[in-house]
């Protein structure tokens, strides 16, 4: 699989999250709908379908403590969902077709035998590295079997055995239901932390505490501080550029997001901030943004932007989107899906 460089400050190898898309920018940007669609498109296609599913105990004690980013996709969710799988048969990133391609060689069925899938993006020093967490049923026994037949062995890591998947990536199985992958030097970096010799994600209460807000949803993603300012900012555009916003950046502390498929489609970003003052700035900049767009906006644009509020509440910026299943597969048909989704 490959990974695209980190940006600074930004969310890093992952499928990018949080692309740019300025509510005042130059590009006229129907903005948060970018912001909305490609991060559905983003976590969405993570994945082939499940029920929603916090961390298991295994794939929490693996997590690093310097989170920058945690994604979680239940896979079952999506395969009931026909806005989920519409999407997911729209666009398909590269990296999780090598994803797919590269379990599959291992005996792995993707669509059958993974329940979730969890990325997480971290800092180690000066690095900044991910491991990916996959939850299912995987019958290691039959996997180690084929690999000794193949005439593969494991590198051993403390009591772990890394196998190659053959794409680059390195994996190894902490139980029966729980799998983890990435390159070596993340691979050995999470296994610290399962072996208690580094700290986790459990020693980062701002993190720990946006995960206990979100995990209960199908598809939910936590960022850390630095990542929420460059967000942020790639979100208010030109807007950004006045000059008391380093001020308002320093108040920003974290986000969540979570997207629901169960009924129709459902997408909920909260910004936290440090006082009520910034939450509220930071909405009527949205707003005023959206109220811009609707003057000149296509049909569809308008769709998309009648699907959204903006607000608001103790400390709290909300941003939410819904659709029913037949908006939401006839956004996917229109030329703003296309030229977002690229």
């Amino acid at each position: 699989m490959s990974w695209s460089r980190p940006e600074p400050g930004g969310t890093g190898q992952f499928p990018r999250v949080f692309p740019r898309f300025g509510v005042f920018g130059n590009r006229g940007t129907i903005a948060i709908m970018k912001q909305c669609f490609l991060t559905i498109a983003a976590l969405v296609l993570l994945s082939g379908a499940a029920l929603a599913a916090p961390l298991g105990t295994n794939a929490r004690n693996v997590i690093p403590k310097n989170v920058q980013q945690i994604i979680s996709v239940d896979y079952r969710a999506l395969r009931d969902s026909p806005s989920g799988m519409a999407l997911k048969g729209r666009v398909m990133p590269d990296n999780l077709k090598e994803f797919e391609k590269a379990i599959k060689g291992m005996g792995v069925d993707p669509d059958k035998d993974m329940d979730q899938l969890v990325f997480v993006l971290f800092r180690q020093g000066s690095a900044v590295r991910s491991v990916g967490i996959a939850q299912g049923n995987f019958q290691p026994k039959s996997f180690v079997a084929r690999m000794r037949t193949k005439k593969v062995k494991p590198e051993m890591y403390g009591h772990n055995a890394i196998y190659p998947t053959g794409s680059g990536l390195l994996m190894t199985f902490l139980d029966p239901n729980t799998m983890v992958f990435g390159d070596l030097a993340a691979m050995k970096n999470a296994l610290d932390v399962y072996d208690s010799q580094a700290e986790g994600v459990g020693s980062n209460p701002s993190i720990s505490g946006m995960i206990g807000d979100v995990q209960d949803g199908p598809v939910w993603s936590v960022l850390d501080q630095d990542g929420t300012q460059n967000m942020m900012k790639s979100a208010l555009g030109s807007a950004s550029s006045l000059a008391d916003y380093d001020t308002i950046k320093k108040r920003l502390l974290g986000s969540e997001y979570t997207v629901d498929f169960s009924n129709g489609v459902r997408f909920n970003l909260t910004v936290l901030t440090s006082d009520t003052m910034t939450a509220a700035t930071l909405s009527s900049l949205i707003q005023a943004g959206m109220m811009y767009k609707r003057l000149n906006a296509t049909p569809a644009e308008k769709v998309a932007l009648d699907g959204m509020t903006v607000d608001s509440n103790s400390g709290k910026l909300l941003l939410n989107f819904k659709a029913d299943d037949q908006k939401f597969q006839a956004l996917l048909t229109t030329d703003l899906f296309s030229s977002i989704s690229r």
